[in-house]
C-alpha cells in the first residue's frame, strides 16, 4: 500500500506509546487494515485476535461457530484475550463481539488504550457483504442483521473506548493521521492527570 508524502514516518511524530492499543468495533469497521498501518507508523506489532484463535484451534472461525456455537467461540475469545493483553508493544484488532463480555471489557480497559472505530451500517455492509468468513452475517438480510448488531453493541463500544473515531468514507492515510493525533492528545491528558494526582498526594 502506498501513502502520499503528506503522511510518512519522517514528517509525523511517530514516537511509540508505552501502552498497548486495542481496536474495537463492528465487523467491517477496518480494525485489521487500520491496525496494520498504525502499527507500521508507531513501530508496534500488529496482532489479530481472531487470527490467533484460528492458529490455536487449527480451524476457521465459521467452523468453530458451527461446532461449538457462539457461546463456545466467546469462551475461546476470552481465553485468548487474557494472553494477548499481556504482550508488550502491540496493536490488537479484536473481534466485533469481544465487548459483549464484561470480563473482556475490563481486560481491555485495564491493559491499554481502547479505540472504537465506528462506521455506518451502509459502510459496514459495503465492506462485508461478500465475506463468507463472518458467521453472524450468513443471512438473507445482511443490512438488518448489521443494524441489529450495531444497536446491541454501540453503547458497549462507546463505554469501553478511550478514543472514538469514524472509520467511514476516508482514506487510510488520513484516518491514521487523525488517530495518531487523538492518541497523542489522550496521552497528554493522561500525563496531566497523573501529574495532578502526584501533586495532590505530595500535599497530604
Amino acid at each position: 500500500m502506498h501513502f502520499s508524502k503528506t503522511l510518512t514516518k519522517k514528517n509525523i511524530e511517530t514516537r511509540s506509546f508505552e501502552k498497548n492499543i486495542f481496536l474495537i468495533g463492528m465487523m467491517g469497521a477496518g480494525k485489521t487494515t487500520i491496525g496494520k498501518s498504525l502499527a507500521n507508523y508507531l513501530s508496534k506489532v500488529f496482532v489479530d485476535s481472531d487470527h490467533e484463535i484460528q492458529l490455536r484451534t487449527g480451524v476457521k472461525i465459521p467452523l468453530i461457530f458451527e461446532i461449538e456455537g457462539e457461546a463456545g467461540f466467546r469462551k475461546r475469545e476470552t481465553e485468548v484475550l487474557h494472553d494477548l493483553v499481556k504482550l508488550d508493544n502491540i496493536i490488537l484488532a479484536t473481534g466485533g463481539g469481544v465487548i459483549l463480555s464484561e470480563e473482556n471489557r475490563q481486560l481491555l480497559k485495564q491493559n491499554g488504550i481502547v479505540v472504537y472505530l465506528c462506521a455506518s451500517v451502509d459502510e459496514l455492509l459495503r465492506r462485508t457483504r461478500t465475506d463468507k468468513n463472518r458467521p453472524l452475517l450468513q443471512t438473507e438480510n445482511q443490512y438488518a442483521r448489521l443494524t441489529e448488531l450495531l444497536e446491541q453493541r454501540d453503547a458497549l463500544y462507546r463505554n469501553t473506548a478511550d478514543i472514538i473515531i469514524d472509520s467511514g468514507k476516508q482514506g487510510i492515510r488520513s484516518l491514521v493521521y487523525k488517530l495518531i493525533r487523538k492518541l497523542r492528545m489522550f496521552e497528554m491528558k493522561q500525563q496531566k492527570m497523573e501529574s495532578l494526582e502526584h501533586v495532590n498526594e505530595s500535599r497530604l
